[in-house]
Protein backbone atom coordinates (compact mmCIF):
# COMPACT_ATOMS: atom_id res chain seq x y z
CA UNK A 1 0.00 0.00 0.00
CA UNK A 2 1.37 3.52 -0.65
CA UNK A 3 2.13 5.54 1.96
CA UNK A 4 0.63 9.02 1.71
CA UNK A 5 1.59 10.96 5.13
CA UNK A 6 -0.28 14.33 5.35
CA UNK A 7 1.69 16.49 7.67
CA UNK A 8 5.04 15.06 4.73
CA UNK A 9 3.02 16.31 2.09
CA UNK A 10 2.86 19.94 3.39
CA UNK A 11 7.06 20.67 3.82
CA UNK A 12 7.40 18.30 0.61
CA UNK A 13 9.66 20.60 -1.86
CA UNK A 14 9.43 23.57 0.43
CA UNK A 15 13.06 25.18 1.57
CA UNK A 16 14.13 25.27 5.03
CA UNK A 17 17.31 27.90 5.33
CA UNK A 18 20.26 26.48 7.42
CA UNK A 19 23.05 28.82 7.85
CA UNK A 20 23.22 32.06 6.02
CA UNK A 21 22.83 30.38 2.23
CA UNK A 22 22.06 27.05 2.67
CA UNK A 23 18.94 24.81 3.03
CA UNK A 24 17.16 21.49 3.13
CA UNK A 25 14.40 20.50 1.24
CA UNK A 26 12.60 16.86 1.11
CA UNK A 27 12.41 15.98 -1.93
CA UNK A 28 10.44 12.37 -1.91
CA UNK A 29 9.53 10.20 0.69
CA UNK A 30 8.69 6.04 0.42
CA UNK A 31 6.86 4.35 3.68
CA UNK A 32 6.09 5.83 6.77
CA UNK A 33 5.51 4.36 10.43
CA UNK A 34 2.59 2.15 8.45
CA UNK A 35 5.36 0.76 6.34
CA UNK A 36 8.01 -0.49 9.13
CA UNK A 37 5.10 -2.12 10.75
CA UNK A 38 3.55 -3.90 7.80
CA UNK A 39 7.30 -5.01 6.79
CA UNK A 40 7.58 -6.33 10.80
CA UNK A 41 4.70 -8.12 10.40
CA UNK A 42 4.83 -9.53 7.12
CA UNK A 43 6.91 -12.76 8.47
CA UNK A 44 3.46 -13.72 9.76
CA UNK A 45 1.00 -12.34 7.71
CA UNK A 46 0.03 -9.33 9.83
CA UNK A 47 -0.43 -5.73 9.12
CA UNK A 48 -1.66 -2.50 10.80
CA UNK A 49 -3.20 -2.94 13.83
CA UNK A 50 -4.18 -0.23 16.31
CA UNK A 51 -2.22 2.82 16.91
CA UNK A 52 -0.56 1.69 20.23
CA UNK A 53 0.21 -1.29 19.30
CA UNK A 54 2.08 -0.12 16.32
CA UNK A 55 3.90 2.51 18.36
CA UNK A 56 4.81 -0.36 21.02
CA UNK A 57 5.94 -2.64 17.67
CA UNK A 58 7.99 0.42 16.59
CA UNK A 59 9.87 0.75 19.98
CA UNK A 60 10.43 -3.10 20.50
CA UNK A 61 12.21 -2.79 17.29
CA UNK A 62 14.24 0.34 17.57
CA UNK A 63 15.18 -0.79 21.30
CA UNK A 64 16.43 -3.82 20.43
CA UNK A 65 18.33 -3.15 17.18
CA UNK A 66 15.79 -5.05 14.08
CA UNK A 67 16.93 -2.60 11.64
CA UNK A 68 15.52 -3.89 8.35
CA UNK A 69 12.14 -2.90 8.56
CA UNK A 70 13.19 0.86 9.04
CA UNK A 71 15.44 0.21 5.88
CA UNK A 72 11.77 0.21 4.31
CA UNK A 73 11.14 3.71 4.49
CA UNK A 74 13.45 6.00 2.14
CA UNK A 75 13.69 9.50 2.30
CA UNK A 76 15.05 11.80 -0.68
CA UNK A 77 16.54 15.10 0.39
CA UNK A 78 18.08 18.28 -1.66
CA UNK A 79 20.93 19.82 0.20
CA UNK A 80 22.88 23.25 -0.12
CA UNK A 81 26.11 23.39 2.69
CA UNK A 82 29.00 24.20 2.47
CA UNK A 83 32.08 22.33 0.98
CA UNK A 84 33.47 21.68 4.34
CA UNK A 85 29.62 20.00 5.91
CA UNK A 86 29.54 18.13 2.70
CA UNK A 87 33.51 16.51 3.56
CA UNK A 88 31.87 15.47 6.52
CA UNK A 89 28.35 14.71 5.51
CA UNK A 90 30.10 12.01 2.59
CA UNK A 91 31.80 10.24 5.23
CA UNK A 92 28.02 8.56 5.45
CA UNK A 93 28.50 6.06 3.19
CA UNK A 94 24.95 4.24 3.39
CA UNK A 95 23.58 6.32 1.21
CA UNK A 96 23.14 7.58 -2.57
CA UNK A 97 24.36 11.21 -3.49
CA UNK A 98 24.51 13.37 -6.57
CA UNK A 99 26.36 16.90 -6.43
CA UNK A 100 26.51 20.01 -8.49
CA UNK A 101 29.91 19.56 -10.15
CA UNK A 102 32.12 22.70 -11.29
CA UNK A 103 33.38 21.03 -13.76
CA UNK A 104 30.05 21.29 -15.81
CA UNK A 105 28.57 24.60 -13.70
CA UNK A 106 30.11 27.99 -13.05
CA UNK A 107 29.71 28.02 -9.02
CA UNK A 108 27.60 30.58 -7.78
CA UNK A 109 29.27 33.59 -5.39
CA UNK A 110 28.64 31.93 -2.38
CA UNK A 111 30.24 31.45 0.59
CA UNK A 112 29.40 30.52 4.47
CA UNK A 113 30.84 32.94 6.89
CA UNK A 114 29.78 32.40 10.52
CA UNK A 115 27.99 34.34 13.21
CA UNK A 116 29.75 36.35 15.90
CA UNK A 117 28.11 33.52 18.30
CA UNK A 118 29.62 30.75 16.53
CA UNK A 119 33.09 31.92 15.88
CA UNK A 120 35.62 30.89 19.10
CA UNK A 121 39.03 29.78 19.93
CA UNK A 122 40.58 26.04 19.46
CA UNK A 123 39.27 24.05 22.91
CA UNK A 124 41.97 23.15 24.93
CA UNK A 125 40.51 19.45 25.34
CA UNK A 126 38.73 18.59 22.56
CA UNK A 127 41.27 18.59 19.08
CA UNK A 128 38.52 18.90 16.47
CA UNK A 129 36.55 21.24 18.22
CA UNK A 130 35.91 24.85 19.42
CA UNK A 131 35.37 26.24 23.23
CA UNK A 132 31.64 26.44 23.69
CA UNK A 133 31.96 30.59 24.67
CA UNK A 134 32.51 32.85 21.57
CA UNK A 135 35.17 35.06 21.07
CA UNK A 136 34.62 38.60 21.93
CA UNK A 137 32.80 41.51 19.21
CA UNK A 138 36.08 43.17 17.97
CA UNK A 139 37.59 39.82 17.37
CA UNK A 140 34.78 37.95 16.09
CA UNK A 141 34.43 41.31 13.79
CA UNK A 142 37.98 41.06 12.20
CA UNK A 143 37.13 37.02 11.75
CA UNK A 144 34.47 38.23 8.99
CA UNK A 145 35.93 40.76 7.89
CA UNK A 146 39.44 38.78 7.00
CA UNK A 147 36.90 35.67 5.38
CA UNK A 148 34.73 37.96 3.87
CA UNK A 149 38.00 39.85 1.92
CA UNK A 150 39.20 36.77 0.89
CA UNK A 151 36.43 35.25 -0.77
CA UNK A 152 35.69 38.33 -2.73
CA UNK A 153 39.50 37.91 -3.80
CA UNK A 154 39.12 34.27 -4.93
CA UNK A 155 35.74 34.76 -6.53
CA UNK A 156 37.48 37.77 -8.67
CA UNK A 157 40.15 35.61 -9.71
CA UNK A 158 38.11 32.74 -10.26
CA UNK A 159 35.59 34.75 -12.86
CA UNK A 160 39.29 36.32 -14.13
CA UNK A 161 40.27 32.93 -14.91
CA UNK A 162 36.64 32.10 -17.08
CA UNK A 163 37.04 35.38 -18.90
CA UNK A 164 40.17 34.43 -19.95
CA UNK A 165 38.75 31.07 -21.38
CA UNK A 166 40.06 29.14 -19.16
CA UNK A 167 38.37 25.77 -18.45
CA UNK A 168 35.98 25.56 -15.57
CA UNK A 169 37.50 22.03 -13.98
CA UNK A 170 41.16 24.46 -13.62
CA UNK A 171 39.17 27.74 -12.71
CA UNK A 172 37.73 25.91 -9.50
CA UNK A 173 40.82 25.44 -8.33
CA UNK A 174 41.36 27.65 -5.80
CA UNK A 175 37.94 28.33 -4.63
CA UNK A 176 37.47 27.52 -0.78
CA UNK A 177 36.30 25.12 1.73
CA UNK A 178 33.11 27.80 2.70
CA UNK A 179 31.75 27.68 -0.68
CA UNK A 180 28.30 26.33 -0.98
CA UNK A 181 27.37 23.42 -2.71
CA UNK A 182 24.37 21.45 -3.79
CA UNK A 183 23.74 17.95 -3.98
CA UNK A 184 20.43 15.19 -4.08
CA UNK A 185 20.80 12.71 -0.91
CA UNK A 186 18.62 9.27 -0.47
CA UNK A 187 18.84 7.01 2.85
CA UNK A 188 16.92 4.94 4.31
CA UNK A 189 15.40 5.61 7.92
CA UNK A 190 17.60 3.00 9.60
CA UNK A 191 21.12 4.76 8.27
CA UNK A 192 19.56 7.51 8.33
CA UNK A 193 19.22 7.48 12.38
CA UNK A 194 22.46 6.62 12.65
CA UNK A 195 23.78 10.04 10.95
CA UNK A 196 21.54 12.27 13.41
CA UNK A 197 22.89 10.21 15.96
CA UNK A 198 25.92 11.09 15.46
CA UNK A 199 25.84 14.52 13.78
CA UNK A 200 23.39 15.63 16.65
CA UNK A 201 25.71 14.92 19.20
CA UNK A 202 27.09 17.91 21.12
CA UNK A 203 30.61 16.43 19.80
CA UNK A 204 29.58 16.96 16.47
CA UNK A 205 30.01 20.26 14.70
CA UNK A 206 28.07 23.66 14.92
CA UNK A 207 27.26 23.82 11.22
CA UNK A 208 26.20 19.95 10.55
CA UNK A 209 23.94 19.87 13.36
CA UNK A 210 21.91 22.81 12.28
CA UNK A 211 21.17 20.48 9.21
CA UNK A 212 20.68 17.30 11.24
CA UNK A 213 18.60 19.40 13.75
CA UNK A 214 16.02 20.48 10.11
CA UNK A 215 16.15 16.61 8.78
CA UNK A 216 15.15 15.17 12.11
CA UNK A 217 12.06 17.77 11.90
CA UNK A 218 10.66 16.48 8.55
CA UNK A 219 11.62 12.66 9.77
CA UNK A 220 9.11 13.79 12.69
CA UNK A 221 6.73 14.70 9.88
CA UNK A 222 7.11 11.47 7.68
CA UNK A 223 7.11 9.04 10.90
CA UNK A 224 5.73 10.42 14.08
CA UNK A 225 6.55 7.19 16.03
CA UNK A 226 9.86 6.02 14.97
CA UNK A 227 11.35 9.50 15.11
CA UNK A 228 9.64 9.20 18.80
CA UNK A 229 11.41 6.03 19.78
CA UNK A 230 14.54 7.10 18.69
CA UNK A 231 15.00 10.22 20.45
CA UNK A 232 13.34 7.82 23.64
CA UNK A 233 15.98 4.96 22.67
CA UNK A 234 18.76 6.38 20.59
CA UNK A 235 19.45 9.94 20.91
CA UNK A 236 19.05 10.45 24.21
CA UNK A 237 19.57 6.65 25.62
CA UNK A 238 22.73 5.72 27.03
CA UNK A 239 24.67 2.44 26.17
CA UNK A 240 27.09 0.81 29.33
CA UNK A 241 29.72 -1.21 29.18
CA UNK A 242 29.91 -4.42 31.57
CA UNK A 243 32.23 -2.39 33.93
CA UNK A 244 29.71 0.39 34.08
CA UNK A 245 26.70 -1.76 34.40
CA UNK A 246 28.61 -3.29 37.29
CA UNK A 247 28.85 0.55 38.66
CA UNK A 248 25.03 0.96 38.01
CA UNK A 249 24.07 -1.82 39.71
CA UNK A 250 26.54 -1.25 43.28
CA UNK A 251 25.26 2.15 43.38
CA UNK A 252 21.64 0.86 43.16
CA UNK A 253 22.86 -1.35 46.41
CA UNK A 254 24.15 2.32 48.34
CA UNK A 255 27.33 1.54 47.44
CA UNK A 256 30.15 3.86 46.05
CA UNK A 257 30.53 4.20 42.54
CA UNK A 258 33.71 1.52 41.87
CA UNK A 259 35.18 3.35 39.00
CA UNK A 260 37.93 5.50 38.84
CA UNK A 261 40.26 7.72 36.64
CA UNK A 262 39.14 8.23 33.25
CA UNK A 263 36.57 5.53 33.42
CA UNK A 264 34.65 7.58 36.03
CA UNK A 265 35.27 10.57 33.83
CA UNK A 266 33.25 8.69 30.97
CA UNK A 267 30.77 7.08 32.90
CA UNK A 268 29.41 10.51 34.37
CA UNK A 269 29.47 11.99 31.37
CA UNK A 270 27.03 9.49 30.33
CA UNK A 271 25.04 10.03 32.62
CA UNK A 272 24.79 14.13 32.76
Amino acid sequence: MHCVVEEAERILDKEFPVLDHGFVRLVDYLGSDQRIVQSARVSYGEGTKTYRQDKGLINYLLRNDHTSPFEQVVFTFHLKMPIFVARQWVRHRTARMNEISGRYSVMKDECYIPSDANIALQSEDNKQGRKNEPVDAETAAKVRKIMAEDQKRVFENYHALLDMGIAREISRIDLPLSLYTEFYWQIDLHNLFHFLALRLDGHAQFEIREYAKVILEMVRAVCPIAAEAFENHKLNGVSLSGKEKEAVLAMLRGEENPLSGRDREIFEAKLG
